[in-house]
């Protein structure tokens, strides 16, 4: 797969020709190059090493406070590198400094323990393994097809204890039937096949053969239209317009809207970041959040099968789904008014590249924001709803998703992910029928989950935050309860980091409070937000497997940590092949205090998918969010002073109670 490159000015190591506005502020083309130079220029660089990943080094959050208050000197501009060297697999993860043109630290990467994500370039070379391979290719004799018709599909390899695997850099291969061009292969895989691959030897090491079984026939060409069908032809068209323009302002990165404020930020491996995320009470810029992100992601499958029991897939950490971003289309993917933004890269060769389009905002009605007829008064108010959308949507091979960040007019954040494209199928057998749906003539949806990791990196009114968990609680008869109908809640305080590690229950209303333990609201509460948890389950891989451990952030639904700016990825920084124990484990084994600290939370959140046959051939979006609402934060309604729309026959305010006017939803 070939990332176009932008055009570059000639650059040296000594060389940047400016500095971006904010210490934070997304790594610029020049940038990019800048760090390419430096590196390159060093004596252990060589023509097979290649850039695994790039991104912002980003100072401590007290660094980075400081020199905004005025306190401090800027900090440092720093990137973070890893290099992989395909010649010989051994890897690098580096440390440049941007101001200083130099390289400040460099890690041998321990392969036996974790490595550097997949690159494209390797993807792009297992075809090539695979056909060379006499064993494969007689597999494929003996299911009447030929390597020039079989799509070989390289997944990560997971961890599995296999002898001639340790150290090494491996992907296992599935393949997919291709008839012509616009075939989408999904629709044909070829069961019961599998290779293990040496990326760095270029061979395969194990083929796993269990039998030849019917390649699914059926077409699942969504895009054609004899499949799609006749055209829907009583839809009308939906335009969406604000002839006054947006209710935004755009300043480079910096984002205002209603009352909030934020810096959006992007990263290959994490995507979409909203950061220094403030609302506006009465004046004051109050912090709700530093910075929210997708700390990661799994996909692990439930097939059991010899050539399948190892489908798990981290998105984040293996591939680096951010690279994958799509550019955006006006009226397909956002409709009304949109302000765009671009992402910049860095490929491979540590050259930028440029994705148009990468990032949509803008607003979206969203009905009713508050209404009440009067019986007594006669006072007949609504006011109608809007929220602000700042969107990505990612191709991760046969998936898309969408992340959709929204901000509301009351204070409320919510994070939505939409699951969409198409499935990752398998031919359905007689062994496999217990962990795979049926969805077309022979062909099968595995069961799988899709487990998000958000990290957010609360700032409630400041840094000193707490968790605590909220219940809803049933009270049994009593001499106060002497009817049975009483309920309340309990409130614990979440206090270290290990007590903190927690599962939602939605028999209780489990929510989880992010409180400011240093400042009240007038009616001496904690000033908070509420974490209202996406009701899913968590991983279901059994807690002594091999999965379980490289993904144990999926086997609850919060974690809170106490901050520190080197704990930022939920399963580790080197996830492929890990062999678990990094990430969320490891920060909590500290079982650091969380009670009026500077407080990380991370939500596990995501679907557990059985497919259905409606799920074939192109998936209807499903959609996964969870909701941070003001709780004690604010003295009031908060959107008590938005105006009133207008109507066709006037305001949303009708003086004579009991009258329907047309505002409503």
């Amino acid at each position: 797969m070939n990332l176009p490159a932008v055009d570059t000015n000639a650059h040296h190591p000594g060389h940047l020709a400016s500095r971006p506005a904010s210490p934070l502020s997304s790594l610029t083309a020049d940038e990019f190059v800048h760090i390419r130079d430096i590196l390159s220029a060093q004596p252990t660089f060589t023509a097979t090493t290649r850039f695994a990943y790039v991104g912002l080094e980003e100072p401590h959050k007290r660094e980075v406070l400081a020199y905004q208050d005025g306190t401090a000197a800027r900090p440092e501009r720093r990137a973070r590198v890893m290099l992989l060297d395909m010649a010989t697999g051994a890897s690098t993860d580096n440390i440049v400094s941007l101001d200083e043109a130099r390289v400040v630290s460099t890690v041998a990467v321990d392969p036996a323990e974790g490595q550097v994500p997949v690159l494209l370039e390797e993807f792009d070379d297992i075809t090539g393994i695979c056909a060379a391979d006499p064993r494969w290719v007689q597999a494929l004799t003996d299911r009447g097809t030929t390597p020039e018709k079989v799509m070989c599909v390289p997944l990560s390899a997971g961890s599995y204890g296999f002898e001639e695997e340790v150290g090494r850099r491996i992907v296992r291969v599935l393949g997919f039937y291709q008839d012509y061009p616009e075939d989408h292969p999904w629709a044909h895989p070829v069961e019961g096949l599998s290779a293990y691959v040496d990326l760095t030897d270029r061979k395969i090491t194990r083929l796993i053969d269990t039998g030849i079984s019917p390649i699914p026939a059926e077409s699942g060409n969504f895009d054609d239209p004899a499949v799609q069908g006749e055209p829907l032809s009583t839809l009308k068209p939906i335009e969406i317009t604000q002839p006054e323009g947006p209710s935004f302002t755009v300043e480079g990165e910096t984002v205002s809207w209603a009352n909030w404020k934020f810096d959006l930020g992007f990263d290959a491996r994490e995507g979409l970041i909203l950061r220094n995320l403030t609302f506006s009470d009465n004046g004051e810029e109050r912090p709700v959040i530093y910075r929210a992100a997708l700390a990661e992601m799994v996909v692990p499958y439930g097939d059991p099968s010899p050539t399948r029991f190892w489908q798990n897939y981290f998105d984040l950490g293996e591939y680096l789904f951010g690279r994958f971003t799509n550019s955006l289309e006006l009226g397909c993917d956002c409709l009304g008014e949109i302000k765009y933004f671009d992402v910049t890269l860095a490929d491979e060769a540590g050259t930028p590249f440029t994705i148009k389009n990468g990032i949509c905002m803008h607003e979206e009605d969203f009905g009713t924001l508050w209404k009440h007829t009067d019986m007594f008064t006669g006072s007949n108010e609504v006011r109608r709803s809007r929220r602000l959308v700042i969107s990505t949507f990612t191709t991760v091979a046969n998936y898309d998703y969408g992340f959709y960040w929204y901000l509301y007019l009351d204070g409320t954040i919510e994070l939505e992910a939409k699951l969409t494209g198409m499935l990752f199928t398998s031919g359905y057998t007689e062994d496999n029928a217990p962990y795979t749906s049926l969805v077309a003539p022979g062909l099968g949806g595995p069961y799988h989950q899709h487990l998000f990791s958000a990290r957010l990196d609360m700032m409630v009114d400041g840094l000193a935050n707490a968790v605590d968990e909220v219940e809803a609680v049933r009270l049994p008869f009593s001499e106060f309860n002497d009817r049975g109908e009483a309920f309340t809640k309990s409130v614990t305080r979440l206090a270290t980091e290990q007590s903190a590690a927690r599962e939602a229950n939605g028999s209780v209303g489990r929510s989880w409070h992010i409180v400011n333990t240093e400042k009240t609201n007038r009616l001496g509460q904690p000033t908070g937000y509420m974490l209202y948890p996406g009701d899913n389950p968590t991983l279901m891989a059994d807690p002594g497997s091999s999965l379980a451990a490289r993904a144990a952030f999926a086997t609850k639904h919060l974690w809170v940590t106490q901050y520190d700016p080197a704990e930022r990825y939920a399963a580790g920084d080197f996830v492929h092949q890990s062999t678990g124990g990094g990430g969320l484990p490891a920060f909590t084994a500290q079982d650091r205090s969380v009670d009026g600290e500077d407080i990380v939370v991370w939500h596990t959140f995501g679907p557990t998918h059985f497919p259905r046959p409606e799920d074939w051939p192109v998936m209807p979006t499903d959609y996964a969010k969870f909701t941070l609402k003001p709780y004690g934060f604010f003295t009031r309604n908060p959107a008590l002073n938005v105006p009133p729309n207008k109507a066709a026959a006037g305001h949303c305010t009708n003086p004579e109670p009991g009258k329907a006017h047309g505002c409503h939803d």
